[in-house]
């Protein structure tokens, strides 16, 4: 069982601009604590994730933003460096960085980036994650810095600026390799959404990643576990069940508080992300879910942690 707070967000598909500030004021207004936004920037239909986050967070006042996650073979390391740190700049410490290895490699060739298979996507991975910490610079005034990777390289580049706060880097993975990297080199696993991955699939990698972290002397509790959770609260009974494993967590308020405090208690799961399924339901389901659910869940799990 985790030790950390539990944290609520909501998921804004990037593809309905009026939905989506819609959305973010509901989730600001009603005291949820972070907003992710998938980036898949070969999809035609979908804006530029870190753009729309920039503007969606000038138009809150308190919710923190994460890409959930960031494309790396499409977001060039001290480019990404760049952005994330001026946004949490000017946010004044509301932005976390959320990093995936890359997938659809023919979707991401189309549009220009490489195409790489699984050992060479995790080396570039562990690069791109020095490259970003060079850049970030914390505390250390202006500064030239160079790395000489295969993937990725800098030459006496100029450092900074530096994040407004000590930014986490959350890595979307799902293969062992990465969770032994999560373990080692970063602050949080964001596990695949709950329609695709199982219950023992995910207590699986969480040992990996506890294993990994305690054999490169880290807490296993300074890792967050972050859950794409698809789903509908349903107190009407209008909407079949939840029936386990890979399916949409659907039921009534009380289902969902004994899901989430069960996730975290059993699962080690300590951040849930609401992916509202219910097209067209999207602004009431995230009221009731942070209005009804996540109270209880809060108040069930407190004294739980810390």
């Amino acid at each position: 069982m985790t030790t950390n707070d539990p944290l609520f967000g909501l998921s804004i598909t990037p593809n309905n601009a009026e939905l989506a500030f819609k959305l973010a004021r509901t989730a600001d207004e009603s005291g949820l604590d972070i907003i992710g936004i998938q980036d898949h920037p070969y999809n035609g239909t979908f804006f530029d994730t870190w753009t729309l986050i920039s503007t969606l967070a000038m138009s809150t006042k308190k919710i923190r933003f994460f890409a959930d996650v960031s494309d790396l073979p499409m977001r060039p390391p001290a480019m990404l460096a760049k952005t994330t740190a001026t946004l949490d700049i000017v946010t004044n410490g509301r932005i976390e960085l959320g990093l995936g290895t890359g997938a659809f490699w023919d979707a991401i060739h189309a549009y220009g980036g490489p195409r790489r298979n699984p050992g060479e996507a995790i080396a570039a991975y562990e690069e791109a994650l020095q490259v970003i910490h060079l850049i970030w610079n914390y505390g250390k005034g202006r500064t030239r810095v160079s790395f000489p990777g295969k993937y990725y390289q800098l030459d006496n580049a100029q450092a900074g600026p530096s994040p407004h706060h000590k930014m986490s880097i959350w890595s979307g993975a799902f293969g062992p390799g990465m969770m032994r990297l999560i373990g080692r080199l970063t602050d949080g696993w964001v596990i695949p959404l709950t329609t695709y991955i199982s219950t023992a699939d995910v207590k699986a990698r969480q040992q990996t990643i506890d294993e990994s972290a305690k054999k490169n002397n880290r807490s296993p509790d300074s890792i967050r576990r972050i859950a794409n959770v698809v789903g509908a609260v349903d107190e009407k009974g209008e909407l079949a069940k939840s029936n386990g494993d890979k399916s949409p967590v659907v039921g009534p308020v009380s289902f969902w508080i004994d899901w989430i405090v069960s996730s975290y208690k059993e699962l080690g799961i300590d951040t849930f992300i609401f992916w509202p399924s219910i097209e067209g339901q999207e602004d009431e389901q995230v009221r009731i879910f942070a209005g009804q659910v996540v109270p209880k869940a809060r108040s069930l799990l407190k004294g739980n942690h810390g």
